[in-house]
This record gives structure tokens, C-alpha cells and sequence, in this order.
């Protein structure tokens, strides 16, 4: 185990709070900062896969999820009319990993923060500098206060200050998409599976989640523009007007523009992951298109390794570079295959459609299966 009186983790969403709860476990001293100035989870839904619960299990939160979500046992590939495409048996593919959950980011939220409790946090403090000197991580706050540090981890996403500030990393790059992602509190007709529902240039998704709600998400190849808030629900209704019937449902069950999270799909590659005693993990190292559906798997798996790493290593720098080569080939792969995946969508559906049918379960296969060991 490593000496580290005294760790950081910059940034309260899914990797933050994962770590917060996987240090406590290896028996560290840990504290967590916030920049929001409440527990507010950004978007809308999201899939917890199996090798992410697996992470989840290890910490002794995967009940908490499994709970407050809703378990689904296949993912469906449709076109816009509803044909199927191709399907894959979640259970049969994952068997003995784990339960694939459908959850609501604040559901998720809730259960991290309760596996994070123990850990002492503040909201609504950001960094504002951050140098090295001696072993040490000397660390200014936006309210002018400064603390000294064993560790930092800048788990704080894609827009990442601790990458910014120790690495001078450049901004993130767009994935050539654009998202739209609500919950809304209905199932449609017949739907028990995650189903994805594939247009031209764009696709849309419908995943059950607890309480009968359902969280649906639009994307659609397009460069990057600002979706204003005023008119949002009309134009994604507009946008997706020809596709069948569970879509509509969906649809209509929106009653105002605030209901819609928008955004531009950016992704990170980032070369160096730590110098001296900061770390990068999650987005915050290497955010990814979202196809694959695994950003906040990844995260979560980061969390638990570097976690095992600090552990099990005599010293702070070969804990680091131990969680960088467990970790780095894993994240590069899903990276690489969700891109291809985004690129994909691109093709004209006359040529994509008949391809998934003839080979999207081998594809799909292919894709995960290096995730179904350990990381």
C-alpha cells in the first residue's frame, strides 16, 4: 500500500464518486470536491453494462443500482419502421459477469453517493491552480484557500480543469453527432428491451428504466451547432417524425423544451494520464463517443483499478503506471470501436441496414467481447 495521507479527487460524477467509494475500501484518507453547488446529475439516462456492475459489485454497490434501476435482457436493433435488424441476448452474452442495467442518472447518483458518504466532500469549489514540489501537490481553490496533497485525480470530465491545468491538453474533439436525451415517465407499447432504431444519418434509442419511466436519446450525424433551449421539443419531434410508433410514443409523452438535454458528442485522446502525483481517470483521460454505451462503464472500472493499483504498489508513481498500462489498452479499444460505430451511421441505410442484418450480431460480438474479462 501506498503512502498517501492525503488524496483528492476533483470532481463529483460517476468516476469521482466510484473512486471516493473504492479508496475508502483500500483504506485511505480521501477527500472530494464539487464544482456544482448541488448533487445534480447532468443528462438523462444511461445503461450500466455488465462489466461495469461487475466494478460496482467488487465495491458493494451493485445492489443499490440493480435496485433503482431496471434489469434488461436484450438489446434490439431495429430500422426506422420498426423491422428488426439484428438482437443480442444480453444475459447469454454476459454470462457471469453481471446484470445489464437500465437507470436514471440521478437513480445513479443516488447510489454512489451513498457508497461515498464516509467520504468528506464540498460543493461548489473548483481548482484554480495546481503545482508540484517534493513529492507534494500543492492545489489553490476558487474561494482563495490552498491545500496540500499526497494525490490528485481529476475525475472531472470531459471539460477537465486538472487536465487543463497540468497538461495544457488541448480542447476535446467533436464526434461528428449531436444528442438529444430525455426520461420520460412512460413505457410505450410492448417495449421491454433496450432498442435502438436506426434512420438516415441518425438513430434513436429507447432504454426501460425504473418505475415504469423510460430514458430516450436521438443522435443524428450532424458538425457541431447550438440547439437553443426555445423550440427544442418541436424540431427533435420534426427530426424523427417518420420514425414507427414506440418513437412517437416517446415522444409525445415530452410536454416542454427543458425536459431535453442537448449536446454536442466530443471525445478525448489524451496522450499522458498522469505526471508526478496528478492522475486523470474516466472522461477526464478519454472520453469517448457514446455508442458503445460504455463512457460511464469505463469510468467506473478506472475507478476500481487505480483504486487496487495504490493498494497494492510500494510507491505513489509505480501504482500510476501500473493503472495506466491495466487500464489504457481497455479504454483505447472501446474508443477505437465506438468511433466506428459513430462513423457508421454515416452510411446510407440501403447499404448500413442490410450489413446489420447479415452480420450485426458478429460485429456487435466482436466489439464486447474483450470487455467480458476483468480489467
Amino acid at each position: 500500500m501506498v503512502e498517501a495521507d492525503r488524496i483528492l479527487i476533483v470532481g463529483g460524477g460517476i468516476a469521482g464518486l466510484t473512486l471516493a467509494a473504492a479508496l475508502r475500501q483500500q483504506g485511505f484518507q480521501a477527500e472530494l470536491i464539487e464544482g456544482s453547488t448541488s448533487w445534480h446529475a447532468v443528462g438523462a439516462g444511461m445503461a450500466i453494462q455488465p462489466n461495469a456492475m461487475r466494478a460496482l459489485r467488487a465495491l458493494g454497490l451493485d445492489a443499490a443500482v440493480a435496485d433503482l434501476g431496471a434489469v434488461l435482457h436484450r438489446w434490439v436493433f431495429r430500422d426506422q419502421q420498426g423491422e428488426l435488424l439484428f438482437e443480442i441476448d444480453l444475459q447469454a452474452f454476459w454470462e457471469g459477469v453481471g446484470p445489464f442495467i437500465g437507470i436514471e442518472r440521478t437513480k445513479l447518483q443516488e447510489a454512489l453517493l451513498s457508497g461515498a458518504a464516509a467520504v468528506p466532500s464540498r460543493l461548489g469549489t473548483s481548482v484554480s491552480s495546481v503545482s508540484q514540489r517534493n513529492g507534494h501537490v500543492s492545489v489553490g481553490f476558487n474561494d482563495g484557500s490552498m491545500g496540500k496533497y499526497d494525490l490528485v485525480v481529476g475525475a472531472d470530465g470531459i471539460f477537465s480543469s486538472i487536465r487543463a491545468l497540468t497538461f495544457g491538453a488541448k480542447s476535446p474533439a467533436g464526434a461528428g453527432h449531436i444528442a438529444w436525451r430525455s426520461v420520460v415517465p412512460i413505457r410505450p407499447a410492448g417495449l421491454r428491451d433496450l432498442t435502438f432504431f436506426f434512420g438516415d444519418r441518425c438513430f434513436f434509442g429507447l432504454c426501460p428504466v425504473g418505475n415504469g419511466r423510460t430514458y430516450g436519446f436521438g443522435h443524428v450525424a450532424e458538425p457541431r451547432f447550438h440547439d437553443e433551449l426555445r423550440g427544442r421539443l418541436q424540431r427533435l419531434r420534426s427530426r424523427f417524425a417518420e420514425f414507427c410508433e414506440p418513437v412517437q410514443e416517446c415522444l409525445a409523452a415530452l410536454e416542454s423544451d427543458e425536459q431535453i438535454h442537448c449536446s454536442t458528442v466530443e471525445w478525448v485522446d489524451q496522450e499522458e494520464w498522469h505526471t508526478g502525483r496528478v492522475v486523470l481517470i474516466g472522461d477526464a483521460a478519454h472520453a469517448s463517443s457514446p455508442m458503445m454505451g460504455q463512457g460511464g462503464g469505463m469510468a467506473m472500472e478506472d475507478a476500481y483499478v487505480l483504486a487496487k493499483c495504490l493498494g497494492s504498489a510500494d510507491t505513489v508513481q509505480g501504482a500510476l503506471d501500473a493503472y495506466v498500462v491495466r487500464r489504457r489498452p481497455r479504454v483505447k479499444w472501446v474508443q477505437q470501436e465506438s468511433l466506428a460505430v459513430s462513423e457508421s451511421i454515416h452510411l446510407p441505410p440501403e447499404i448500413r441496414n442490410p450489413a446489420l442484418k447479415a452480420r450485426g450480431k458478429e460485429m456487435f460480438e466482436h466489439r464486447f467481447a474483450p470487455l467480458i474479462a476483468s480489467p
